[in-house]
């Protein structure tokens, strides 16, 4: 279970951005890397391919993907960035807390 998932409002701790909040957009585990809604902009040069009438063409913006050790999970109730920790429910059931207030994040 991924402390970090898609949809969850992050604040950025470190780097160019820092301070900036946002919606994690893709999580790649795999690599320990995270894609987050309007940061770590960057620029790419894109040509057309083909006859596609629909291909953005030009200079592009979009985000980049980042180490997820340099975001933190802002916790819903409190509004604070926080670490998060489990907890059992019940029937072998595993949900996510907030280390700071210790309300459940999702559950």
């Amino acid at each position: 279970m991924n402390k970090i998932r898609k949809g969850d409002t992050v604040q950025i701790l470190s780097g160019e951005d820092k301070g900036k909040t946002g919606a994690v957009q893709y999580v790649y585990p795999k690599q320990e890397r995270v894609i987050v809604q309007g940061v770590n902009m960057q620029k790419k040069a894109q040509r057309r391919t083909g006859m596609q009438v629909r291909t953005q063409t030009g200079i592009i913006e979009r985000e980049g993907p980042m180490h997820w050790s340099k975001v933190a999970v802002v916790c819903p109730h409190c509004g604070k960035p926080t670490r998060v920790g489990f907890e059992a429910g019940e029937k072998d059931s595993k949900y996510r807390v907030c280390r700071k207030c210790g309300s459940a994040i999702d559950k």
